[in-house]
């Protein structure tokens, strides 16, 4: 469980110190290349929530697992924009919020698979 926790905290990290910058790093492009990296981001922090929440709570249905590994992504990527909001040149954004759910639910959803291929016997529901 150490090792999740640790990731997890490490990747959260990671996501606050790239929305502390004021001016992020990386070309300027179309809207999309944002979107696309809130979604990356936090479709990563979904995974990694599922498998610490996996670990701790090894008997977990699999649709506890989901609901409470999205429910910890999204709520840190409403703080995270919340952070954003006193960053120089940065804003809060619903939208970003959105984006950060959607990537918590394809990492949710990743951790969930690749759970159930690891032990096909174990919580279905």
């Amino acid at each position: 469980m150490r090792v999740w926790l640790t990731a997890l905290i490490a990747w959260a990290g990671i996501i606050f110190l790239l929305s502390s910058l004021p001016n992020p790093p990386g070309p300027r492009g179309p809207e999309w290349q944002s979107y696309a990296a809130h979604t990356v981001e936090y479709a990563v922090f979904g995974y990694l929530a599922v498998r610490l929440i996996a670990e701790a709570r090894p008997d977990a249905r699999l649709a506890h697992l989901a609901t409470a590994a999205w429910t910890l992504t999204v709520l840190y990527g409403l703080f995270d924009e919340f952070h954003q909001s006193f960053v120089t040149n940065r804003h809060a954004s619903l939208v970003d919020v959105a984006f950060d759910a959607l990537g918590a639910a394809i990492g949710a959803g990743l951790g969930l698979a690749g759970r159930r291929l690891r032990d096909p016997a174990g919580p279905r529901r």
